[in-house]
């Protein structure tokens, strides 16, 4: 079960890497338009804020791998722990204030993974 926790923590930092590219050098693409549904003028005039959004995104993922590559492995659940609790707030925030799909594509992945941390550290107790 541990190895199954570790893989899909790096997979939640996956996505966040792929949010980050897409945020801070595919916002204005076609790519960048249609998964944020923006018009080009919309995308021109928030490119700025997207690529510091996207920037927050790249924290969240170095986070997770910070966790994964922890020498204590105790330690180590706390900090990927940590992190998934920061993109499930985070998850919340813009699926209320942003776009409602950001409930299934952020918040529900991070809080199974952290179950699967949570479950994976109880059975190396």
């Amino acid at each position: 079960m541990q190895r199954a926790a570790r893989i899909a923590v790096g997979l939640i930092a996956l996505l966040h890497v792929y949010i980050l590219v897409l945020e801070m050098f595919l916002w204005e693409t076609e790519r960048g338009l249609k998964a944020f549904a923006m018009t080009p003028e919309f995308a021109a005039q928030t490119s700025v804020l997207a690529s510091n959004q996207g920037l927050y995104n790249g924290f969240l993922a170095a986070g997770l791998v910070f966790g994964l590559a922890y020498t204590d492995p105790k330690a180590g659940r706390h900090i990927q722990l940590f992190f998934l609790g920061c993109i499930v707030v985070a998850g919340i925030f813009g699926a209320v204030t942003a776009k409602p799909s950001i409930l299934f594509i952020q918040t529900l992945p991070a809080l199974a993974v952290a179950a699967l941390v949570l479950l994976a550290g109880k059975q190396r107790a």
